[in-house]
C-alpha cells in the first residue's frame, strides 16, 4: 500500500477517544458522608447516581429512619428525609451541608448545588404538602382521627367498618412502643370486596410504608428498602409452612428485626433482616389453615350480605355517573398519609392504669386479651395530642379509649368476626343453620338442602380439606358441639344382609348455646372508691362518671359505642359460672364421642338402635333412635365403628 495512503488514513483517527456519557465531578459524596461521621446504612446505584441510605436522621432526633442522600450521574447532589416532620422529602443538602461545613456555608451563601434540567427530579414536597400536614395536624389535635381515616376510605368502599377500623388499628400499633402488633385476617366469599377494602385502606399509607404482592419465602429478607413500620399486605395468597412459621416470627418479636442467616458464594455469613414493627394483612375465601397463625390475629369478616350487594352496586352506578366530573384527586387522601407520617414519626409507650379492673368473661386464648389491651392502646395512639402523659412522657389511655375498644372486640366476636371462635362466616353461618334445623343427629344430605350448597362445599365446611399449600379445619375440629358419628348400617335386601358406612353428626344444642356466647368484656367498678383513672371517672364501663351505674351496664340509652354483640353475655356477674361451663364443655364432647364411637360392641350410646327404611329415625326426626328398640327387627341395625 502507497506511503501516501497510509497517512491520509491516519490522519482520521482521533487525537483523543470522545465522552462517553457525562462526566461525574470530583466530589465523592460516600468519601464525604464517612469523613464528617455520617454513617451509612445502605449504597446502592439508582438512576444512574448512587443513593445512600443513612443511619440515622441527621435533621431530626425524634426518628432514626428516612432520611437519604443522592450523588446523581453528573454529579448533582440531594439529601433528605421521607418524614413529613423533616420536609417529606424534599431537598435540604444546604442544611446538611451547612450542619458539618458551616464555614464554607458562610462563603458560599448563595451557592445552589441542582442537578440540570435532563436530570431525573428527586424525590419533592407537593406544592400544597404544608396544607395537608396543616390539616391533618388540626385534626390530630382537636378532631376524631379516627373518624376522618374512615370517612376517606368509606368514600371508595362502602360499608364493611369493622374490616377498616381493624386494618387502622393494626397501622396505629406500629407507632405503640409496648405491643405485640396487631395483624388482620380478613375472610370472606369470592368477589365480596375483600381486596377492594384493603387496596383502600393501603392508600391511605404514605408509599415508603406500602408493600403487596406475592414474595417467595426468603424475599423479604433480601428487601434492602424494606422500611420499619411497612405494611405487607397478601391477597388471596396461599402462605407456605415457611411463609407461616416467618408470620409466627414476625407476630412474637414485633418489635425486634427478624434475622437470617445465610452463606454468600464466598462463603461468607451473611445476616438478613426482616425491619421490625411490621404488620401482616390477609385476605382469602378461607381463613388461614394454621391454627397458630390465626391465634395471633384479628379475624375479621368481609360484609356478604345482601344488603351490602345493594349498596355497592348503587355506589358503582354513583361513581360511572360522575366520571369526567370530578378528575381531581381527593385531596384528603393526602391528609390521611399525613397523619400515618406524624404518627409515624415516633414510637409511645402507653399505660392503661385501669388495666386490673378489665375483666373476660372466656380467658381460654391468653392471646386475645393481650389484643384488647393493644386495641385500647392503639386508640390513644391515634389521640395522641388529646391524651395526658407520664412525667416520663407515657400516654395515658382513658375510659374513652376502653369503651371503643370494647365495642370493636365484640364486633369481631359477634356478627363481625370469629375471633373467639375462629369460625369463617360460612361456618358460622352453617353452625345457625344446624342449630335451626332442631336436630340431634343429621346428615350431610340434611345440611345440603338447608344452606343450598351442593355436596362438596358442604362436606368441606364439617370436614375442612387440604390442598397442596395448607390445611384448612372445619367445624368438626372447631366447634365442640358437633361430633361425628361414622356407623355402619346392616339391612337385608333380597334375602341378604348387606353393610354400609353412613356418616352421622350428633348436635348439642346446650353446648352450642353456651359456646357461642362465650366472650364479653366488661369494667368493674372501683370499690375502694380510688378512681385510678387520671380524669377521675368512677369506673363505669365506659359513660360519663356521673350517671351512677355500677359497670354492669352495657348501654346507657346513650351513644351505642357501649353495645355489644347480642350473642354477649348482659351480667358480668355469671361470668365466673359461664367460663367453668366452657371449660368444661370440650371434656362433654370427648365422652359423647367415646360412647358413640368407641363402643366395642357396635352400638350408638351403648345398645343397639333400630332404624325405619332408609334411616328415618335419623334422617326423619333427628332422634337416634328408640331405647326400647324391638329385638324382632335385627335386619336393621346400625354398629359404630
Amino acid at each position: 500500500m502507497p506511503a501516501s495512503t497510509l497517512r491520509n488514513l491516519a490522519g482520521q483517527i482521533p487525537r483523543s477517544i470522545p465522552a462517553t456519557g457525562k462526566r461525574r465531578g470530583s466530589f465523592d459524596l460516600g468519601h464525604w458522608l464517612t469523613s464528617h461521621g455520617i454513617a451509612v446504612k445502605t449504597e446502592k446505584p439508582w438512576q444512574g447516581g448512587t443513593l445512600f441510605t443513612l443511619e440515622a436522621c441527621p435533621f431530626s432526633s425524634a426518628h432514626q429512619d428516612g432520611a437519604f442522600a443522592i450523588q446523581f450521574a453528573n454529579g448533582a447532589l440531594f439529601a433528605g428525609c421521607h418524614h413529613a416532620s423533616c420536609g417529606g422529602g424534599s431537598q435540604r443538602w444546604q442544611e446538611l451541608k451547612a450542619q458539618f461545613e458551616p464555614k464554607a456555608a458562610r462563603t458560599l451563601p448563595n451557592r445552589k448545588e441542582r442537578p440540570p434540567d435532563e436530570t431525573p427530579a428527586p424525590p419533592e414536597t407537593p406544592t400544597d404538602m404544608q396544607e395537608h400536614r396543616k390539616k391533618a395536624i388540626e385534626i390530630l389535635e382537636t378532631g376524631d382521627p379516627l373518624g376522618f381515616l374512615l370517612e376517606v376510605f368509606h368514600r371508595e368502599h362502602v360499608g364493611d367498618r369493622t374490616v377498616a377500623e381493624c386494618l387502622a388499628m393494626s397501622v396505629a400499633s406500629q407507632s405503640v412502643e409496648n405491643t405485640a402488633g396487631l395483624h388482620v385476617a380478613i375472610s370472606g366469599n369470592s368477589g365480596k370486596g375483600k381486596t377492594h377494602a384493603c387496596n383502600t385502606m393501603i392508600r391511605l399509607l404514605p408509599e415508603a410504608y406500602r408493600l403487596k404482592g406475592t414474595v417467595s419465602n426468603k424475599a423479604l429478607f433480601y428487601h434492602d428498602s424494606l422500611r420499619p413500620g411497612t405494611v405487607l399486605l397478601f391477597d388471596d395468597i396461599s402462605l407456605s409452612d415457611e411463609m407461616q412459621e416467618l408470620l409466627k416470627s414476625a407476630t412474637a418479636n414485633f418489635r425486634e428485626p427478624i434475622e437470617h442467616r445465610t452463606l454468600t458464594r464466598e462463603r461468607q455469613l451473611r445476616v438478613c433482616t426482616i425491619p421490625e414493627r411490621c404488620v401482616w394483612w390477609l385476605a382469602k375465601v378461607e381463613a388461614i389453615g394454621d391454627d397458630q397463625v390465626m391465634n395471633r390475629m384479628l379475624t375479621v369478616w368481609i360484609d356478604d350480605s345482601t344488603a351490602q350487594d345493594r349498596a355497592v352496586l348503587e355506589h358503582i352506578k354513583t361513581t360511572e355517573s360522575e366520571i369526567g366530573c370530578c378528575e381531581e384527586e381527593d385531596q384528603d387522601v393526602y391528609v390521611c398519609q399525613a397523619i400515618w407520617e406524624i404518627l409515624k414519626g415516633a414510637t409511645h409507650r402507653v399505660r392503661i392504669p385501669f388495666a386490673r379492673r378489665i375483666n373476660f368473661s372466656a380467658t381460654q386464648n391468653r392471646r386475645n386479651p393481650g389484643m384488647l389491651f393493644d386495641l385500647i392502646k392503639c386508640h390513644a395512639l391515634l389521640h395522641l395530642f388529646q391524651r395526658e402523659t407520664d412525667a416520663d412522657g407515657t400516654l395515658i389511655a382513658t375510659r374513652d379509649d376502653f369503651a371503643y375498644a370494647r365495642k370493636l372486640f365484640g364486633a369481631i366476636n359477634g356478627e363481625g368476626g370469629g375471633q373467639e371462635t375462629k369460625l369463617t362466616k360460612n361456618e358460622t353461618a352453617a353452625l345457625a343453620s344446624i342449630a335451626k334445623m332442631d336436630l340431634e343427629v343429621f346428615t350431610i344430605h340434611q345440611l345440603q338442602d338447608v344452606l343450598g350448597f351442593s355436596y362438596q362445599p358442604t362436606y368441606r365446611l364439617l370436614h375442612g380439606y387440604t390442598n397442596s399449600r395448607a390445611t384448612y379445619t372445619g367445624i368438626l375440629d372447631k366447634c365442640p358441639a358437633v361430633s361425628l358419628i361414622d356407623a355402619t348400617v346392616a339391612e337385608v335386601l333380597g334375602g341378604m344382609e348387606i353393610k354400609r358406612r353412613e356418616k352421622y353428626f350428633s348436635f348439642d344444642a346446650a353446648i352450642y348455646r353456651e359456646w357461642m356466647r362465650q366472650s364479653d368484656v366488661w369494667l368493674e367498678p372501683d370499690t375502694d372508691g380510688n378512681s385510678d383513672d387520671e380524669n377521675g371517672d368512677d369506673g363505669g364501663d365506659g359513660g360519663d362518671g356521673n350517671d351512677g351505674n355500677d359497670g354492669n351496664d352495657r348501654n346507657d340509652g346513650g351513644d351505642d359505642v357501649f353495645t355489644c354483640s347480642p350473642r354477649f353475655h348482659p351480667n358480668p356477674a355469671i361470668s365466673e359460672d359461664i367460663k367453668n361451663e366452657h371449660n368444661s364443655v370440650h371434656s362433654r364432647k370427648g365422652d359423647n364421642s367415646i360412647d358413640i364411637c368407641t363402643d366395642s360392641e357396635g352400638c350408638f350410646h351403648s345398645h343397639r338402635v333400630s332404624f325405619n327404611h332408609a334411616v328415618s329415625s335419623v334422617a326423619g326426626s333427628g332422634r337416634m333412635g328408640d331405647t326400647g328398640a324391638s329385638e324382632n327387627e335385627p335386619n336393621k341395625t346400625a354398629d359404630c365403628r
